[in-house]
């Protein structure tokens, strides 16, 4: 009986192995490749975002191959311009998951391409994988489970922003400027919000349209409502424009300018280093260009990266810095996937992160996903313009 019962258990342990080692693959995975693709603004209004971070896309699977993929299997990677058009999205998409057959589309840039693409990917069930969008729309499990965003999303920026002040400044005259789409408009949302009883200290709000070619007038009007604290959530070029508006009047309020337009070298320097001092943000990466980070191993590396990988790029370009977290996500969610490369374990890996730090990171940064809840950051670091880097304050602040 012991003999049986001994050759029963050693059958059954022989059955149980090839099933517990056996591979799984999806559309775009095999034993020695992972297809991925990505359509970006390669042309159009958006293509100083899109060719700067495209390159350092490609450059990035350039190199993770060149040291051997992700466990073992390299990355085909497929690159498309969409122009930041809607339309030409939504058929470049369509060419990624019906000619080249990816596994995921990944690192999408922008509010306008990712809503287009969205409802077409989720009804394939691919996944929208890490976009690079803070909108609150694209993180919703229910009705679209196979888009997980990579960004702070806008509405926890400003309600992060709105704990700084009450704090900082709890008896400000809040005066704020917005971009007229998701961009600002969600922005506000999480401001009001994260002010709680105290958004009447809001006093005057005003917004810009993307294609205007000055915010002059907006700034002015602003101070006239006797504001002492600016807050703001605008595109590159309309900041540059209002932190030297704000100098040339005289102006000396409480300044916060959005994250993404927090760049020392493309942002402060052409508004002016002086005029920039004492400005106020939100952070959740290392910024290359800032002398705080000269000696930053994270930082050298990322610069010795793009100089071999992507020299056309410029390391202080905001959305290639993006661009670099978001390759490692996918690349940390590629590898919790061992052999089960399916779509659906993609997705499962995704949205089970649990304290994960990527490099350029700031201290105390890190991110975390759960099936219910897509947002990645759940805080954000404040950090002051000294005239010539950022200096961060306090400890990280969460939007809840």
């Amino acid at each position: 009986m012991s003999q049986a019962l001994g050759a029963l258990a050693v059958f059954a342990a022989f059955a149980a192995a090839p099933l517990h080692a056996q591979k799984a693959y999806g559309p775009g995975a095999s034993d020695t490749e992972i297809k991925l693709g990505q359509s970006t603004p390669l042309s159009g209004p958006a293509s100083a975002f899109g060719a700067g971070a495209g390159r350092a896309v490609v450059g990035y699977f350039e190199m993770l191959n060149a040291q051997g993929g992700i466990n073992g299997r390299k990355i085909s990677f497929t690159q498309f311009d969409n122009a930041y058009n809607a339309p030409k999205a939504i058929e470049q998409s369509r060419k990624l998951i019906e000619d080249v057959g990816v596994l995921a589309e990944v690192g999408t840039i922008g509010t306008a391409p990712n809503v287009a693409i969205q409802k077409y990917l989720n009804g394939k069930q691919v996944p929208q994988l890490f976009i690079t969008a803070g909108g609150r729309r694209f993180n919703d499990p229910k009705a679209f489970p196979w888009t997980i965003p990579l960004y702070p999303d806008f509405e926890t920026e400003g309600q992060v922003v709105a704990k700084y002040i009450v704090k900082a400044k709890p008896d400000a005259k809040i005066g704020v400027l917005y971009q007229n789409d998701d961009y600002g408009k969600d922005y506000l949302k999480g401001l009001r919000a994260g002010l709680g009883s105290k958004a009447s200290q809001i006093v005057a709000v005003t917004s810009y349209e993307l294609a205007d070619p000055t915010i002059d007038s907006q700034i002015v009007q602003l101070k006239a409502a006797g504001v002492d604290t600016l807050i703001e959530q605008s595109s590159s070029k309309a900041a540059a424009q209002s932190i030297r508006k704000v100098y040339e009047l005289g102006w000396k309020p409480l300044h916060v300018i959005g994250g993404s337009t927090a760049s020392v070298e493309t942002i402060l320097k052409p508004a002016g280093l002086e005029a920039s001092k004492g400005l106020v943000t939100t952070q959740f990466l290392k910024q290359p260009g800032d002398p705080a980070w000269a000696n930053d191993d994270e930082v050298n590396a990322y610069k010795d990266f793009l100089k071999k990988y992507a020299p056309t790029a410029n390391p202080d370009d905001y959305s290639v810095l993006v661009a670099y977290m978001n390759v490692h996500a996918v690349t940390l969610a590629l590898r919790k996937c061992g052999d089960q490369l399916t779509r659906d374990n993609l997705i499962r890996q995704a949205t089970s992160l649990n304290g994960e730090r990527l490099p350029m990171m700031l201290p105390g940064i890190s991110i975390s996903t759960k099936p219910g809840d897509y947002t990645p950051f759940k805080t954000l670091r404040i950090a002051i313009f000294d005239g010539a880097s950022w200096s961060l304050r306090g400890e990280p602040l969460s939007a809840d």
